[in-house]
């Protein structure tokens, strides 16, 4: 069956029931799980910092602004290694091998290259069912995996109750963002 599950995680409610489908086909079968966690500014939440651009042309950016956005990222990177260590301490305490990875870089990429140096038999994967224009602009994940990825990739898909307050909360955030 599986040897090498890897299951890729973020910070959203995903991350849950992503880690929970995991851990239960990695004692189904015997295999070992790799926990992965992108580090990305296309995180939600992520603070952007153009490293190595010119500000030249953004008259109200400060070395303040600067700094609080890398305090922002550092505490972003503690985050995501405290979220793995608890993860990776629960599957072990599950009698589950569990080691983990926080990577910088564009998710479904990092995933995808991760598990073929890794030599995983399976990708864990979550998926919140944008659809449409969501699709479009905020790009798929779990699709880009399954069209690029090494081996089987099992998604998991937001559930309908979590997946409506998804939606009320990103259209409240559009209206009062306007």
């Amino acid at each position: 069956m599986f040897k090498k599950i890897l299951v890729a995680l973020d910070r959203s409610d995903m991350g849950k029931p992503v880690f929970e489908q995991g851990l239960a086909l990695a004692k189904m079968s015997g295999a070992s799980l790799m926990l992965l966690h992108v580090l990305s500014v296309e995180e939600e939440g992520v603070p952007y910092i153009p490293i190595g651009s010119s500000f030249d042309y953004y008259s109200g950016m400060t070395d303040q602004v600067l700094e609080f956005q890398q305090q922002q990222w550092e505490n972003r990177k503690n985050q995501g290694i405290e979220m793995l260590q608890r993860l990776s301490a629960q599957a072990n305490t599950a009698s589950v091998n569990a080691e983990f990875t926080q990577n910088l870089g564009s998710p479904g990429r990092v995933i995808c290259d991760l598990a073929s140096s890794w030599g995983a038999d399976l990708i864990v994967v979550g998926r919140r069912g944008h659809s449409g224009m969501a699709e479009l602009f905020l790009g798929s994940v779990s699709n880009y995996v399954l069209h690029h990825a090494p081996c089987s990739v099992h998604v998991v898909h937001l559930a309908a109750s979590a997946k409506k307050a998804e939606v009320a909360k990103e259209n409240t955030d559009t209206f009062t963002s306007n």
